[in-house]
C-alpha cells in the first residue's frame, strides 16, 4: 500500500510538526518512532515520550484505505532533508518494512508495530475550552519562559504557571533569583484554574506556535493539559506541587522610579556585561538624579563604566545586579520605553512597561 505519496516540503513539514518530543535515544525504542495511521484519504502522525503527546492529522496523497504502523522519526526526517523541496517522495508498506522513494533514491525502513506503540491516556475530566490567538499566547510565553528555572530540585520551578480565571489568562515563570509575569485578556469567562506546565512543553509550544491570529483553544485537566491548534492536538501532563505565591513577590509602591529607552539600557548592559567574571555576572547600578551610571570589574582587573543621561529626580541608589537577567528580560521585550523601581540597594527591582500592567519583571538583587 503506498501510504502517503506527496512533494518533499509537504511530508516534511508534517513530520516535523510532531517529531520535536521525539528522543534519539529512549529506553523504550518504539518511542523513537512515529505512528502512522491511515484512515481512508486521511493520514493521522502521533508522537509521544509517555509525558507529552502531538497528533496532527493531514492529507498526503498515497492509496485510500485502512493502514497503522510506526516507523522511525529522526530517521525520515533526515532522509527526506536531503531531497530537493519539489520532488515527489512515497511511502509504501511492504511486509514490516516501509519503503520511501524519491527520484532514484529508495531507502527501506524497520518499522514497528502500532498495537506497541504506548498512547498517553487522555483525563476524562478536562475543565471548559477556552481560545487565544496563537500570536497572543506565543507572545505571552516569549516574556516569561526565559525566567524558568533549569532542572532545579524544586520542580515545580521547571515550567511556567498557566493562571486562567474571569476574562484574564496569565503566565508566571520564576527561578528563585527572578520573576516574570505576563498577561492578557480572554473572550471568554472561564472559572479559575492554575497548572504549571512543563519546561520541554512550553519550548515546544513555542516552536509550534504561529504569529498569526488564528486560535489555540485550551483545556486543563488535574494533570494534564490539552491544547488544539492548526489541525494539531498537544496533550502533555502536568507539573505537580504548589508554585510560589507570585503576587507576594512582585513589590509595590516603590519610591523611586525612572523610565528610559530600553535599546539604550539593554546596549549599556551589553558592554558593560563583556568585562564581569564568567561565574559573577555582577553589574554595579548607580542611579543620581539626572544620571544612570553601569559599572563592572573582573579577576583581571580590568573595569567598565557607561553613563546613560536619565529623568530622574527620586534618592540616589547603588545597587549590584547579576547582568544576564536584565538582559535576558530588555531582549525579550519590544517596547520603546521600560521603567525601573527601585526602593533602596537591597529590595528586588520591578521592571515594566510604561501604561502597561500586562507585563512585569521582577530581579534580585546582588552584592557586590
Amino acid at each position: 500500500m503506498i501510504v502517503l505519496k506527496a512533494t518533499q516540503d509537504k511530508v516534511l513539514a508534517v513530520l516535523q510538526s510532531v517529531a520535536g518530543i521525539v528522543e534519539r535515544r529512549h529506553t523504550l525504542p518504539i518511542l523513537a518512532n512515529v505512528l502512522i495511521r491511515k484512515t481512508g484519504n486521511a493520514l493521522q502522525l502521533t508522537t509521544s515520550d509517555l509525558e507529552i503527546q502531538i497528533r496532527t492529522t493531514a492529507e498526503l496523497g498515497g492509496d485510500t484505505g485502512d493502514f497503522t504502523t510506526t516507523v522511525g522519526a529522526r530517521k525520515l526526517i533526515d532522509i527526506l532533508k536531503t531531497m530537493p523541496g519539489d520532488q515527489t517522495v512515497s511511502l509504501e508498506s511492504q511486509q514490516s518494512k516501509l519503503i520511501l522513494k524519491g527520484g532514484k533514491s529508495r531507502f527501506t525502513l524497520q518499522s514497528l508495530p502500532a498495537e506497541d506503540f504506548p498512547l498517553v491516556q487522555e483525563s476524562a475530566a478536562f475543565g471548559p475550552v477556552f481560545a487565544v490567538p496563537q500570536k497572543t499566547l506565543k507572545d505571552l510565553l516569549g516574556q516569561v519562559s526565559f525566567a524558568m528555572a533549569v532542572q532545579d530540585i524544586r520542580y515545580y520551578l521547571n515550567g511556567i504557571l498557566f493562571v486562567a480565571e474571569g476574562k484574564t489568562l496569565s503566565l508566571v515563570a520564576t527561578d528563585g533569583h527572578r520573576l516574570a509575569f505576563a498577561s492578557a485578556t480572554l473572550d471568554v469567562e472561564v472559572p479559575k484554574q492554575e497548572v504549571i506546565l512543563p519546561r520541554k512543553t512550553v519550548i515546544e509550544l513555542q516552536r509550534l506556535l504561529s504569529n498569526d491570529e488564528g486560535a489555540i483553544e485550551m483545556q486543563f485537566a488535574n494533570n494534564q493539559a490539552k491544547f488544539t491548534f492548526d489541525g494539531m492536538e498537544f496533550v502533555t501532563k502536568l507539573v505537580e506541587g504548589k508554585f510560589p505565591d507570585y503576587n507576594r513577590v512582585i513589590p509595590r509602591n516603590h519610591k523611586n522610579k525612572v523610565t528610559l529607552g530600553r535599546a539604550a539600557l539593554l546596549g549599556t548592559l551589553q558592554r558593560t556585561a563583556i568585562l564581569t567574571s564568567d561565574k559573577f555576572k555582577g553589574v554595579r547600578l548607580n542611579l543620581d538624579p539626572g544620571t544612570l551610571r553601569v559599572a563592572s570589574n573582573n579577576a583581571e582587573q580590568e573595569e567598565a563604566i557607561d553613563e546613560l543621561d536619565i529623568d530622574y529626580g527620586g534618592d540616589s541608589i547603588e545597587i549590584g545586579f547579576n547582568v544576564t537577567y536584565l538582559i535576558d528580560a530588555l531582549s525579550n521585550m519590544d517596547q520603546e520605553m521600560v521603567s525601573m523601581e527601585l526602593s533602596d540597594g537591597n529590595s528586588s527591582a520591578l521592571i515594566t512597561i510604561p501604561e502597561n500592567t500586562s507585563f512585569k519583571y521582577v530581579v534580585m538583587p546582588m552584592r557586590i
